[in-house]
């Protein structure tokens, strides 16, 4: 099996987490989210374990929660003495409303507005995760008024293409995050911020991409941002006491990807953070990274029922699920790679090459193209595995069709961390 908490039970049907998804589509109907607590706290726990183990004790993981945002989430992170990386004002209140602790978020985009700002002093946000002058101006004067001085880190671009996939690579020069170190613009802004009152520089950020499957350009990038603290510490005499460098590392979604040991990584990584501060004779400071695909992904799994098989006489088989774009994207974003496969019978013969199908109306209304399966029948279930990161979030309600529930397993037990949308629900705000 692609990931170890999935089997195939003595039913002969797929398990995630010794549970059968069968029975659990049953109980709960289709689509429907279903993730693995215990994979989630597992890959937390790698994270934590090899952050400190090998950059030291003020170095850690900081979920991005981007990835995967509603109120149990960030009770679980908090649970396991993670921080949080917010984007959104929206991200933010789910976090306040979950009850985690506020210094421990991290506060992104690029484009805050003047509420959102208000809103997060409000809480007591730890930290802003500053992207441009505009806004640097707008929280120094919040900061002012509240008699404060307010713990940003600069986002910065180091100008490295990870070679992923263009719509989620983020750290190049021209990218719309940051501002870029190669063009003296980080320079420059780095000394207006140590000028502000309400200020006060803890730290750099950066990231450059998602889906990276070794350290190697983890490493460039840190290379760049530990030579300008250098830089900042040889023009304004600031020392940089801490370095994010935010998410990124892969997660298998088919059987081509590579198995990614995070541990290694890091530890690979820290080594040439080592390395690169001692050649630069600066100390070494806390890293923090983002990890949040890395987190939930393979936690995941979605399950649809079939409704009916179309083949076009010598063109293509078309297999459509109730389900679709609305709870999964990705494909119509990135062509993202899913493996899937009938969980009532996953042990079937996979000879009929078709097309999974949505039921929107829209042509692109694609989950994946050419998969393998069974030759399906109406009333099968369809599970998409690994779909913890970027579904639930990326969720919507184009054709007016409810949001699935996501429900957790742990040790043994389901139950629901999100109920599913009503169609009460999807008028709620109707005037």
């Amino acid at each position: 099996m692609l990931h170890k908490n999935l089997s195939v039970n003595e039913a002969g049907h797929l398990a995630l987490a010794g549970m059968d998804t069968v029975e659990l589509a049953k109980k709960y109907g289709t689509p429907l989210y279903l993730m693995d607590e215990n994979r989630i706290r597992e890959n937390c726990k790698i994270y934590i374990d090899a952050m400190r183990k090998y950059m030291g004790e003020g170095s850690r993981p900081i979920f991005a929660s981007k990835a995967c945002c509603f109120k149990r989430m960030y009770a679980i992170i908090a649970e396991m003495g993670m921080g949080t990386d917010i984007v959104s004002p929206g991200e933010l209140y789910t976090a306040n409303a979950a009850g985690f602790p506020m210094e421990e978020a991290f506060f992104h985009g690029n484009n805050k507005t003047d509420a959102d700002i208000e809103y997060a002093m409000n809480v007591g946000i730890g930290h802003f995760i500053v992207d441009n002058q505009e806004e640097l101006d707008a929280v120094n004067a919040c900061a002012l008024r509240r008699g404060l001085r307010q713990k940003i880190l600069l986002r910065l671009t180091p100008g490295i293409d990870p070679h992923t996939q263009k719509k989620i690579s983020t750290g190049k020069v021209d990218s719309k995050f940051g501002t870029a170190i190669e063009t003296g613009q980080a320079l420059e802004l780095c000394k207006y911020a140590l000028s502000l009152p309400g200020i006060e520089l803890e730290g750099f950020h950066c990231h450059i991409g998602s889906q990276i499957f070794d350290y190697y350009p983890f490493r460039d990038a840190a290379e760049i941002m530990l030579r300008f603290i250098r830089t900042l510490l040889d023009a304004c005499g600031h020392e940089i006491r801490t370095l994010n460098l935010g998410g990124g590392f892969g997660v298998r979604y088919v059987e081509n990807d590579p198995v990614v040991d995070y541990e290694a990584n890091i530890r690979g990584l820290a080594e040439e953070i080592r390395r690169i501060c001692a050649e630069l004779s600066i100390r070494q400071p806390d890293i923090l990274m983002e990890p949040g695909r890395s987190i939930v992904a393979d936690s995941g799994m979605t399950l649809y029922t079939v409704g009916s098989v179309k083949t076009i006489t010598g063109y293509k088989s078309y297999v459509s699920v109730d389900g679709g774009m609305t709870d999964n994207i990705r494909y119509a974003l990135y062509e993202s790679d899913y493996t899937a496969l009938l969980a009532n019978r996953p042990k079937d013969p996979a000879d009929f090459c078709a097309t999974i199908a949505g039921r929107c109306c829209e042509s692109g209304d694609i989950i994946q193209e050419d998969v393998m399966l069974p030759r399906p029948v109406r009333g099968d279930t369809l599970a998409v595995l690994v779909t913890g990161a970027y579904n639930y979030a990326m969720a919507s309600n184009y054709n007016r069709i409810p949001r699935p529930p996501v429900v957790m397993i742990r040790d043994g037990d389901d139950y629901i961390a999100v109920r599913k949308e009503s169609y009460e629900d999807l008028c709620r705000n109707d005037m």
